[in-house]
């Protein structure tokens, strides 16, 4: 983790359960975390816990939705200026619905493909362009799930799945 003290992360979907704990994690590590998240609110509430966890390490709240294209790219320009360049991304950011398939909604499966799809392959795009522009070797990680690679017995989670194995 040496290598990266001081060096940019962003972490989607930070203002809760892993995407909080991982970016929690690299600011102790010593970490300059951009935390994208639609509830800023949880992001500044964790990021004044943190001020003391490491000198080096500190996390900023940034209002991302995942399934809007240009508050993504607007995200990733603000880290840009006022951070850096980007080390790292941790695509953490991802939601389900839980119902029948032939109950559910369009809208519903929207949800699930914009965010854990199409909001995680914009924002890997963003990282990849900043990443080569400044020549930097860094690293992105995928957060997926179980059922991202194989198929359960699942009936109440329709295109959860799907959307998973798309990101494997």
């Amino acid at each position: 983790m040496d290598r990266w003290v001081e060096k940019v992360a962003v972490v989607t979907g930070a203002s809760a359960g892993i995407g909080a704990a991982i970016a929690e994690a690299l600011v102790k590590e010593g970490l300059i975390v951009a935390g994208f998240a639609r509830r800023t609110d949880r992001v500044e509430k964790l990021a004044k816990k943190l001020q003391d966890a490491n000198a080096k390490g500190k996390l900023h709240a940034v209002k991302v939705d995942m399934t809007k294209e240009n508050e993504i790219i607007d995200g990733f320009n603000w880290v840009k200026k006022n951070l850096g360049p980007i080390h790292v991304l941790v695509n953490n950011a991802g939601v389900a619905r839980f119902d029948a398939l032939i109950d559910s909604d369009t809208q519903k499966w929207r949800d699930i493909f914009d965010t854990n799809v199409i909001g995680l392959s914009i924002a890997t795009r963003e990282a990849v362009k900043d990443m080569r522009a400044n020549n930097v070797d860094g690293h992105i990680i995928h957060i997926n799930s179980i059922v991202g690679h194989q198929v359960l017995n699942f009936p109440s989670a329709n295109a959860y799945p799907a959307s998973k194995f798309a990101v494997t």
